[in-house]
């Protein structure tokens, strides 16, 4: 015991040879072992203590006790005195003679200080008109001893192996870090106290090439008073209290209050600094600056990724950019507004706010709303850098981890609560601390507490009382563990989180206890179990090196350095599912729903495995290192890349599947297509020219070194080059390579002192003659390509030298990339627009052969598309010099924001920038991550915000009422080159429709006196007569119709739809009598909102959305255009005055609008007068209006109240709460007034005349009459003169027949509001039924469509429906549905009730039939599983798994003897499934046979070709021939086959023009109904292939269904159903 605490208090003062040299003196005796090994444990712990007890700083004066002048030596003139300044006692040295005068610490020089700081800090002032000197020790790594002296006493800088002499300046700059650039010599009368920190490390690596130790001893030498030293690791700044690292307090100077430390002291920085001063600065700044570069290399860019909360998403950064992708569809969104890499992503608990931190110096946090992509808070993080973010699960608190800049770990706690609302970012605590951390986590079940890990350490976090503690996991014999990752078990026990670490142990712990639970080990290798399993797996071999973990409800995943995705239970007992990746899994995360796991990796990939399917899938594959060149190939529409990889690319340019992959010996540098050939050169850095054939794999090599930079011009007749040298550009015959011309551009500009050098060439078309040269002094000058004379030249053109240049063919624009931003140039006047998204470098950006997209790379490759309008210019004007067709690219919907790019590229902010450049969208993306799993790519359709200064329009916003009509949302879009039949030869007669449109606002017009009756069902107009039930058709919109208006004689009808590819609205005018379209209006930008004729019809007036809010008035007799009139916000609802036809009133967002017409002539003139809402009604809209036949005008508002407004005076003189909700609907019929609203009420109002209530002025003449409850919000109505009857329509998609006599209301005309799954016939066709999204089951009636029983399940959806085989007419008849819950509800029709309930699948019920003879019930999941059920007692009787794993989309049922195929029964069935299988199986369910009959597998490539969604794999039963089996699905060609069971092959194929959603085959006529996703309708006869195609739903069509006999046909496109009579082919 003396033993080893002589030697731990030895130790803790000298190194660790030195004490066994003593120990050795000191007993004259050799070390026996027991007491060697005591001895170098106890040097080790002591060891340990000595680098830990120094930090954060050590105190010398206070460690050495100076004043006790024990440990420390002092010779001549030293005295202790109060200084005035600093209010303390401080040392004062005098005496000029320096050998005699100092003090010494240590107290002699054979002893040592040890002190490792980096830094050392000396507080002194040195003494007026007198000389110092300051000698220090320094040890190196290396074993010598190195004296570092500086004094004003020497004139110049000296060094010598052991020794370096530095001159000293006294008087520092006010506020600089740097050295005043005065005279050496004594210090001056004003000489100050001065904080001097010399970094210890950089002189000696700097001077000597020497590695720093320690420092060992430090003399201060005449003429100086001195406050203390310390030595730290840490960059401290005294002038500093809040901010970064402030000085400790007993270091510090003294400030008054409300002074500037840099007023009255002076702090010099003797670090690695451009500006240091001294002689031998020059080579000082040299070295500092290969010094601070070699730190910035050490800056990595680290991978995140996450799941939102649906599952269906991931969000990871690409670079700059961050990017969210539905992992079904490809589709991807873009959160632009980061400079630099983004470091770190976190979501909040529900995936509304999205949080990121962005690398680099100057480091941000922001903060997103992820549902609109837009930037809520910026706020910095005081730090370089932050490597972790996480969330609260409220979101209410955001905590991140990084590094200061002074390399210390910080933790910082933010508080996020009011960010939602516009509020502001706070800090709620921040800490320093020693210990590292990885990754910190906030639990989800309280915001204040974290937990983090790190090498050596997991530790628990709280933040309370504004302060964050921290305490340590007792770790035990894991405490030297490298930790990597943390997970918390959502859903269960607080107390349960995991640790991963690199050595493979999982450490359960305890959060109460903060404590260990459990312990595993995993290995490369499971053991067998046994009863001491958990024991065996903590062998000797190397476990698992675990670099992430993410834990679920049932199990764990794991990503590990060997580049496995592993699935484990909880227990970790086994693995049961896994997936190898390339390279290291670095990050796993398992979505809130358990089904899919992610997976990234250091190599760049990201997946994501299918846990049910056991599927993985790739999401990302591209280069491993920057991109420094590309080219096009427009023909084929490919691209290929040469990267720092040594890897050749090409890719497809529509899917950016990768085609070809070529390794090179060399860097490739460049590449080129060839123009039509499939052929492309590749010009590498060793000067070799390599040329590749696509086609035959083949390489041909060149041997002559190319040139730096060159270009050929359009006509291919010039050749331009940077050569010989790099001042001068060549220019040269392409065929014979004469020289033509050379041109020196260094000496074009005769005022510069620099020679400037040529790095691009480009040349602009033939017809301007221009060559167009980049220069090093950051300028691009205008040559003329015959003489060589400057034509012009462009100063500045990025904040760095412009690395690449290119010209549009047509000569207008000119393209230009500089270090990460991209400009797009007016070529004649030279405004430019700059664009941003790349974080590094950008190396070449070009047109693509179209002129239709842009392409830049440099650390991803970037497709832009280049929307600016072509120039006009003859008929071919849409064809390019290839011969290409120039392709029409989509518009933006509305400009983009304008963001603040002053910190990106302060020299564009004067530029002036062109407003039809607006239009350049990023379309795709591919980050530098690779995959060499064959995979789908990336697929990016998203606009990236467009930095610009002078574009300042706001994108409108949708006014917050449900009168403004807003389109259905649909992915669709309608094909516009189908051939619709002759009239006369249709195979398809429309016989009725099914259901209104409760989408549409006023889409209803009926006229009790001619008894016309008129709505809309998505893009067709229904005219029905009330007494038969009979129904017109009219055919001429493509698009949902909004709005419906009709004359006051009732003899022509007005619809209005939005237009189809982004074209103005349709507005067409309908003949009543015969039904014909006799003119149509194409106007509006947007949808139109409102239609009014006129009380003598001569004027029509049109209203726009919110998009383009715009009246124009038409002239009824020729539908020309008579006046229009904007206004500043959306309108609602317009009218014309039933006694003054030139007066008309309309109402919106900004008030009521009072119109007059004048007319002169043959023009007509609108005069609008605007006035305000009342206050008393508050801050509302106007919704609606209606006149009386007074004058009086009523309007309507969204909080419910009605105002009464004089025409006259144009002044409201009542106002009354009419309801509680928005009123949208408002009528009057003499005095009485119908409002209705968004609570579903329809109110009949009594209201006095008007000259009554002007005079009185008082609402008691109001008097609510009646009031009807209906099943929706009132959109539109139409009443009789004296409003006894009328018509309603709501949102549920239903028309009402109002009796206000009877009181009574009855339905009139009946439809889905949500989506319609299935459609179905009933076997003997008197009944069908319709199930939907809303969980309804409906059965109709077949003669009159009529509804006659609907089946409602609350929050559920049903999926599928079919019936029994038993006829409704017979009685016993009975529907089953399918729902998302995995129910089957059996509902039978005689007694309006449900029969049955059977749950046979845990997931959503996709397909469903009963079996031919009715005796069970067959029924899928989304899981692929199928169940055979009991119809009678609901019994599962018999599950098959063989589609396990895909969807079922189909299952059919048919009697059929197949004695043919050797089995016995009286039943086939088949199921197919999403992956392209078909099961065909016989069945004897009487005695419960099932077998299968045969298995069906069609080929399909391996990517798809669509990336957004595939088309659904259906089958089905000939009708006339059971034995052959109809097939379609995604695959190598659109078609359909026909497999015959007997033969085993495909017999017959018949090609289709669109992938399948659905299609039905007819027992009549061997015809064939397909619908598409481009809305058509194609009827095709097998026998012959001849078809016809039909354009009359708004949507894709999703279902169709003949019915038994095959006489009617059933299409369903969203909730718009129609019945076809089938007339055939």
């Amino acid at each position: 015991k003396s033993l080893s605490s002589s030697v731990r208090a030895f130790y803790c003062r000298q190194c660790l040879s030195m004490a066994i040299l003593w120990m050795c003196a000191r007993f004259y005796t050799p070390l026996t072992l027991n007491a060697f090994t005591l001895f170098i444990t106890s040097a080790l712990q002591c060891l340990l203590c000595l680098t830990v007890w120094q930090h954060p700083y050590v105190n010398i004066f206070k460690h050495m006790r100076v004043e006790e002048w024990k440990k420390t030596s002092r010779e001549g003139d030293v005295t202790t005195y109060m200084d005035k300044t600093l209010m303390c006692t401080v040392f004062r040295i005098r005496g000029s003679i320096p050998a005699s005068n100092y003090i010494l610490l240590p107290k002699t020089s054979t002893q040592s200080l040890g002190l490792t700081g980096r830094y050392l800090y000396l507080l002194f002032r040195p003494s007026p008109a007198k000389h110092f000197v300051v000698h220090m020790d320094i040890a190196a790594e290396e074993g010598q001893v190195i004296r570092v002296s500086f004094s004003n006493l020497f004139k110049e800088f000296k060094s010598t192996a052991t020794w370096l002499q530095f001159p000293f300046l006294c008087g520092a700059a006010k506020g600089s870090f740097f050295y005043w650039p005065g005279l050496v010599g004594p210090a001056p009368s004003t000489v100050r106290w001065t904080c001097l920190m010399m970094d210890l490390q950089y002189i000696l690596s700097v001077y000597l090439n020497r590695r720093h130790s320690h420092l060992k001893t430090v003399k201060l030498c005449a003429n100086m008073s001195v406050k203390n030293m310390f030595t730290s690791d840490l960059v401290l700044d005294p002038g500093e209290t809040e901010t970064q690292s402030p000085m400790p307090r007993e270091m510090s100077f003294p400030v008054p209050k409300g002074g500037s430390w840099h007023d009255l002291y002076d702090y010099i920085r003797w670090v690695a600094s451009p500006g240091w001063y001294s002689n031998g600065g020059e080579n000082l700044i040299e070295k500092a600056s290969d010094y601070l570069d070699l730190s910035k290399n050490n800056c990595l860019f680290s991978l995140s990724a996450l799941w939102t909360k649906s599952g269906d998403t991931v969000v990871y950064p690409c670079h700059a950019i961050i990017v969210s992708m539905k992992i079904s569809s490809g589709q991807q969104r873009f959160f632009i507004g980061h400079t630099d890499k983004v470091s770190a992503l976190t979501f909040n608990g529900n995936s509304t706010v999205l949080a990121s931190a962005q690398t680099g110096i100057q480091s941000v946090v922001r903060v997103w709303n992820y549902l609109k992509a837009n930037c809520l808070a910026m706020f910095k993080t005081h730090a370089h850098s932050l490597s972790s973010l996480s969330f609260s699960y409220s979101g209410g608190v955001l905590c991140g981890v990084g590094k200061d800049g002074h390399s210390k770990t910080m933790v910082v706690v933010w508080n996020t609560l009011r960010v939602t609302k516009g509020g502001e970012v706070s800090v709620l605590a921040k800490a320093h601390t020693d210990v590292d951390i990885q990754t910190m986590k906030i639990s989800f079940f309280d915001d204040t507490r974290m937990v983090s890990c790190g090498r050596d350490n997991v530790r628990l976090w709280r933040v309370r009382s504004g302060a964050l503690r921290s305490c340590p996991v007792n770790l035990g014999e894991y405490h030297a563990l490298d930790f990597t990752d943390v997970a918390f078990e959502e859903g269960h026990s607080a107390d349960r989180e995991f640790a991963s670490s690199r050595s493979g142990h999982i450490l359960e712990i305890d959060y109460g206890s903060v404590a260990i639970k459990n312990v595993r080990r995993l290995l490369p290798a499971q053991q067998p179990h046994s009863q001491r399993r958990e024991k065996q797996t903590f062998g000797m071999g190397l476990g698992i090196a675990v670099n992430s973990i993410s834990v679920s409800s049932a199990f764990c995943a794991t990503g590990s350095e060997d580049g496995f995705l592993r699935l484990w239970p909880l227990d970790f007992s086994t693995v049961f599912l896994e997936a190898e990746h390339e390279g290291p899994v670095s990050l796993v995360s398992v979505s809130d729903d358990g089904l899919s796991v992610m997976a990234a990796t250091t190599s760049g990939n990201l997946g994501y495995l299918d846990v049910s399917s056991r599927g993985y899938s790739t999401l990302m594959r591209s280069h491993t290192d920057g991109v420094l060149g590309f080219s096009v190939d427009g023909i084929r529409r490919r691209i290929t890349t040469a990267s720092c990889d040594r890897t050749v690319r090409v890719w497809d340019m529509d899917s950016m599947q990768q085609l070809y992959d070529f390794v090179s010996e060399d860097t490739p540098c460049s590449v080129a297509f060839h123009p039509s050939l499939q052929v492309f050169s590749c010009g590498s850095s060793s000067g070799l020219v390599r040329v590749f054939d696509i086609a035959s794999n083949v390489v041909a090599r060149g041997t002559e070194r190319a040139p730096d930079a060159l270009t050929v011009s359009s006509d291919n007749r010039c050749l331009a080059f940077v050569g010989p040298s790099e001042y001068t550009v060549t220019i040269m015959a392409a065929r014979s390579l004469d020289e033509l011309l050379r041109v020196d551009v260094s000496i074009l500009d005769v005022e510069s002192t620099t020679l400037d050098s040529a790095l691009k060439v480009c040349f602009s078309p033939a017809s301007t003659g221009h060559l167009l040269v980049t220069t090093s002094a950051n300028k691009i000058l205008w040559i003329s390509a015959n003489t060589g004379r400057l034509l012009r030249e462009v100063s500045k053109v990025h904040k760095h030298q412009c690395s690449s240049l290119a010209v549009s063919e047509d000569g207008r624009f000119l393209l230009t990339a500089g270090h990460n931003a991209v400009k797009v140039w007016d070529y004649n006047a030279i405004p430019s627009q700059m664009f941003i998204g790349h974080s590094q470098p950008i190396r070449q950006v070009n047109f693509t052969p179209d002129q239709m997209a842009v392409v830049s790379v440099g650390d991803a490759i970037f497709f832009w598309d280049f929307l600016a309008h072509p120039q006009e210019t003859g008929t071919d004007r849409w064809l390019l010099s290839n011969g290409m067709p120039r392709r029409t690219a989509p518009l933006p919907t509305s400009p983009p924001p304008c963001l603040d790019i002053s910190s990106i590229d302060r020299i564009g902010q004067g530029e002036n920038r062109c407003s039809f450049f607006h239009s350049l969208f990023l379309r795709f993306g591919l980050n530098i991550f690779r995959m060499r799993y064959i995979c789908m790519c990336i697929y990016v359709c998203m606009c990236v915000v467009c930095y610009t200064d002078s574009l300042k329009v706001e994108k409108p916003v949708r006014p917050d009422c449900y009168k403004h009509f807003t389109p259905r949302f649909k992915t669709s879009t309608l094909d516009q080159s189908t051939a619709t039949p002759e009239l006369g030869e249709e195979g398809l007669s429309l016989k009725a429709v099914i259901g209104y449109n409760g989408n549409g606002r006023a889409n209803m017009v009926w006229n009790p006196e001619t008894g016309l009756f008129a709505y809309s069902c998505g893009c067709v107009v229904v005219v029905e007569n009330l007494h038969t039930g009979s129904q017109r058709h009219w055919l001429g919109h493509t698009e949902e119709i909004s709005c419906l208006a009709v004359t006051n004689d009732a003899q022509t009808v007005a619809s209005a739809a939005g237009g189809s590819g982004g074209s103005r609205s349709l507005i067409c005018i309908w003949n009543v009598q015969d039904g014909t379209c006799g003119n149509t209006i194409s106007y509006h930008r947007g949808a139109v909102q409102a239609l009014s004729f006129s009380r003598d019809d001569f004027f029509f007036l049109t209203v726009g959305d919110f998009t383009d809010p715009e009246v124009a008035l038409w002239s009824t007799r020729t539908y020309q255009l008579l006046s229009r009139i904007s206004v500043s916000g959306p309108l609602h609802d317009v009218a014309f005055c039933p006694s003054a036809a030139s007066q008309l009133a309309c109402v919106g967002s900004h008030g009521l609008y009072f119109c007059n017409t004048h007319t002169q002539g043959l023009d007509v003139e609108l005069k609008v007068q605007r006035v305000c809402v009342p206050e008393e009604v508050g801050d509302v809209e106007l919704t609606a209006l209606c006149y009386n036949a007074n004058s009086i005008l009523f309007t309507g508002t969204n909080s419910g109240h009605v105002c009464a407004w004089d025409c006259n005076t144009q002044r409201c003189f009542m106002t009354w709460e009419a309801d509680q909700g928005e009123i949208g609907v408002l009528l009057c019929r003499g005095n009485r007034l119908l409002t209705g609203s968004n609570t579903r009420r329809l109110r009949l109002w009594g209201v006095a005349a008007s000259c009554e209530i002007h005079r009185l002025g008082s609402s008691a003449l109001v008097l609510l009459e009646q009031e009807m409850m209906l099943d929706g919000t009132v959109v539109s109505a139409a009443f009789d003169d004296v409003m006894d009857m009328g018509i309603v329509g709501t949102t549920a998609g239903t028309l009402w027949y109002i009796n206000w006599v009877d009181n009574t209301s009855i339905r009139l005309i009946s439809g889905h509001k949500s989506r319609v799954n299935d459609v179905v016939f009933s076997p003997d066709e008197s009944h069908f039924a319709t199930c939907g999204e809303d969980g309804s089951v409906r059965v109709w009636t077949a003669p009159n469509n009529e509804l006659v029983v609907q089946f409602q399940v609350l929050n559920q959806s049903c999926g599928s429906a079919c019936w029994s085989p038993v006829s409704p007419s017979k009685g016993g008849a009975c529907v089953v549905g399918g729902y998302s819950d995995g129910t089957l509800r059996i509902f039978r029709l005689a007694s309006s009730e449900m029969e049955l309930k059977l749950h046979p699948h845990p997931v959503a019920v996709t397909a469903i039939q009963y079996s031919a003879n009715g005796q069970v019930i067959l029924s899928a999941g989304r899981d692929g599983l199928m169940a055979v059920s009991s119809p009678v007692t609901g019994l599962t009787v018999r599950l098959i798994s063989d589609h396990k794993g895909a969807p079922i989309t189909t299952i059919q049922c048919v009697k059929k003897q197949y004695k043919e195929f050797g089995l016995e029964g009286n039943e086939m069935w088949l199921a197919a499934s999403a992956d392209r299988r078909v099961s065909v199986w016989a069945a004897d369910w009487m005695k419960d046979k099932c077998e299968l009959l045969d298995w069906l597998t069609f080929p399909a490539p391996a990517n798809p070709e669509e990336s957004d969604s595939l088309p659904p794999s259906l089958a089905a039963f000939s009708p006339i021939d059971p034995g052959l089996v109809v097939y379609t699905g995604y695959g190598v060609e659109r078609e359909l086959s026909f497999y015959s069971l007997a033969k085993k092959r495909v017999i017959k194929k018949i090609a289709l023009s669109h992938w399948a959603m659905c299609f039905s085959l007819s027992s009549k006529g061997r015809l064939i109904a397909v619908g598409s996703k481009e809305r058509v309708l194609k009827l095709i006869k097998s026998s012959s292939g001849r078809f016809q195609d039909f354009l009359h739903h708004s949507d894709s069509l999703q279902t169709c269904r003949f019915s038994p006999s095959g006489k009617l046909l059933f299409t369903v496109a969203y909730n718009e159903i129609l019945l076809w009579e089938v007339r055939g082919l």
